[in-house]
């Protein structure tokens, strides 16, 4: 008879959709959803351990904006879940509790508190999964001491530390976890139906850029092939708008560009496609200014003068999809405190686009270790200079390859299968 390993998932899946709660979703699907509603649990004849989930959706945010928000209404709901949580420990005999870990927020962190107050006495081994990152920074120079203290105290010495990059190794070293695995991201394959077209187009897309770099006219060919406005290059954002994900570096690196293009008289233009939302309505007008400034104007079709960045806010799975069809590049300078593995530059590689990001965090290690693309973070001028370099040097379609090699998400389940099945060792 295979082990069975019965695992409390105490973590949020969509609604909100982010990287944090999606990732959740895949693995409980995975894994055959919560236990509690499946009527009929599926028998296994396989040899290897049965890892059956009993989920507590602890939401407290409506929407992305909501996420982070001190409220006291909050912690009614938070105590629910954990009655729930604990519940679940007595009916359904489940000894171990996986929980996901909030960044380097102070009210995040109390929150963490309360969790592991509440629930880790009842049951025998604590998983943590690391998706978030800023909490070592945060212990080190913003806790007073009695917060670390507490903080190593409640959430120290899990059984089993899951981190997306040996980046997260230090900074959670006080927590010394009696043991750790690196499983990085990956997520389902959303160019596979389209893989062939797509990389004709990248292709297609390519040739006309070098030519135009060359001070070349495309071959009219080449012009069919590589579809509407050859001559203006499509950069897109995706992803919270705030200035630390990188979004006004992203604003200046297509100005610089468009300026250096316009220098060399190269018949191109940059376009910067923004999606997302803002969490600070300041942050939204400050944003909207900077779109007016002439640096940002470019020469439409018409002839007209027209912005540098069309913003089209949240986009569901269809238009996003289209988006990254569509796209020439994918831009991404985050410097964000939170940022651990940066799940949209997956979708990127996926996509087959050339990516432009930064050194920051675990988001080197999604790449191979010469990667160029990746520059320091608060720097429009080496974001713009690496936009230049890769529009005329590549397709992109390298970056899909490692995709495949790497980042799917058939791999990851694969090993988060098998660090949660050693649960019972």
């Amino acid at each position: 008879m295979p082990v069975m390993v019965k695992l409390l998932v105490f973590a949020h899946t969509p609604p909100p959709h982010h990287g944090q709660s999606y990732m959740v979703r895949l693995l409980l699907d995975d894994l055959g959803g919560d236990r509690r509603r499946s009527k009929s649990p599926p028998e296994s004849t396989s040899t290897q351990p049965t890892i059956a989930c009993y989920h507590v959706n602890a939401r407290l945010s409506r929407d992305l904006a909501d996420i982070g928000q001190r409220q006291l209404g909050k912690i009614p709901a938070l105590l629910w879940y954990c009655l729930q949580a604990i519940w679940c420990r007595f009916r359904h005999g489940v000894p171990n509790f996986y929980y996901v870990p909030a960044p380097g927020r102070r009210h995040a962190i109390y929150r963490d508190w309360l969790v592991m107050l509440c629930c880790r006495p009842f049951f025998k081994r604590l998983v943590l999964h690391w998706h978030a990152a800023g909490l070592g920074h945060w212990l080190e120079h913003s806790a007073h001491p009695w917060e670390r203290w507490l903080t190593c105290r409640l959430l120290g010495r899990a059984d089993l530390s899951i981190i997306q990059s040996r980046n997260n190794d230090p900074e959670l070293a006080m927590l010394k976890p009696k043991r750790e695995v690196v499983i990085p991201c990956g997520i389902p394959d959303p160019a596979a139906e389209i893989a062939g077209e797509l990389e004709a187009r990248r292709n297609a897309r390519f040739a006309v850029r070098q030519r135009l770099f060359n001070g070349e006219a495309p071959a009219e060919s080449q012009r069919q092939q590589s579809g509407e406005s050859h001559g203006l290059v499509r950069i897109f954002y995706l992803g919270l708008c705030t200035r630390t994900k990188g979004l006004f570096d992203a604003l200046d690196a297509v100005a610089l560009l468009n300026r250096q293009w316009a220098a060399a008289r190269l018949p191109l233009q940059a376009e910067l496609v923004v999606a997302g939302k803002f969490w600070e309505q300041a942050e939204r007008a400050e944003f909207e200014a900077r779109c007016r400034q002439p640096d940002l104007q470019i020469i439409g079709q018409d002839g007209v003068k027209r912005s540098a960045i069309e913003y089209l806010g949240f986009l569901d799975e269809r238009q996003k999809r289209q988006k990254f069809i569509e796209a020439d590049a994918f831009c991404f300078p985050t410097y964000y405190e939170s940022e651990s593995f940066g799940l949209v530059l997956v979708e990127a590689m996926a996509y087959g686009l050339p990516i432009v990001t930064t050194k920051w965090r675990g988001i080197p290690e999604l790449f191979p270790p010469t990667y160029p693309g990746i520059v320091e973070p608060r720097s429009p001028q080496q974001t713009a200079a690496a936009l230049d370099a890769m529009l005329r040097n590549t397709s992109g379609w390298e970056n899909r390859k490692w995709f495949l090699e790497h980042h799917q998400l058939a791999r990851h389940l694969e090993q988060m299968r098998a660090a949660l099945a050693s649960l019972e060792d």
